[in-house]
């Protein structure tokens, strides 16, 4: 059993009822929710909310769900994978069993698709790996890119020698984008963590699905991302 966990606190700090804000006429969660319910492989929805407004919406759009996220849980400081964790404990004591895979939905990721999560889940299973997580390649190459301190700076990947043109650079290097993460629950409790270096697998997606709505102008960029693709250009 596939359980998607969407978590959805009330509150946001960059942008104020973040999980609510219009997107192209939309609440942004309702572009998860929708992709959630086609997916080919979730068999059920989970909706993590402190939230009364959220959690009528989400009944709405066939995420119903008694369960509300304890405060302590909903704060900006509150890691998530504490909210999981909570939430799944609740819906092993309500429902009698834990679901036996976890894939995790953030609402701030609307341009994934339900091809995507079907074809991560499916990576998933036929790598039967522990853990996966999506990604993209990196905007700004690792050569292009310098950490700095008090006593100087540095590459963040030196360059080789003689590399001067971004054709000739090597190796490929992703951003981990949030917007999906697999996981075999019990294998999730034991780590009690989404990424294990060198052990979760990756999924790469195309960076445009990738975008974090996080600021007023990430919402804008999604906007903008929706209205060129042609589903939605007809709509």
């Amino acid at each position: 059993m596939l359980l998607a966990f969407v978590p959805a606190r009330g509150g946001s700090k960059g942008v104020p009822r973040k999980n609510l804000v219009p997107l192209a006429g939309r609440p942004l969660i309702q572009y998860t929710l929708e992709a959630a319910r086609a997916s080919a492989h979730i068999d059920d929805v989970f909706l993590s909310t402190d939230d009364e407004e959220i959690a009528a919406f989400g009944a709405h759009h066939g995420a119903a769900t008694p369960y509300r996220r304890p405060p302590e849980l909903a704060s900006d400081e509150a890691p998530l994978f504490a909210a999981v964790e909570h939430g799944i404990r609740w819906y092993e004591r309500t429902h009698g069993r834990l679901p036996e895979e976890l894939v995790i939905l953030q609402p701030t990721s609307p341009l994934r698709t339900p091809q995507d999560i079907d074809h991560a889940i499916e990576r998933f299973r036929t790598d039967r790996a522990h853990t996966l997580m999506s990604v993209h390649v990196m905007i700004e190459h690792p050569y292009e890119c310098v950490t700095a301190g008090k006593d100087g700076w540095d590459y963040l990947v030196t360059p080789p020698a003689g590399v001067a043109r971004r054709q000739d650079y090597r190796g490929k290097y992703y951003f981990i984008n949030g917007a999906l993460y697999v996981a075999r629950t019990e294998a999730l409790l034991r780590e009690r963590r989404f990424v294990v270096p060198g052990v979760t697998q990756l999924y790469e997606m195309p960076r445009e699905r990738g975008i974090d709505v996080d600021t007023l102008a990430d919402v804008a960029c999604a906007e903008a991302l929706l209205r060129m693709s042609e589903p939605h250009a007809r709509s």
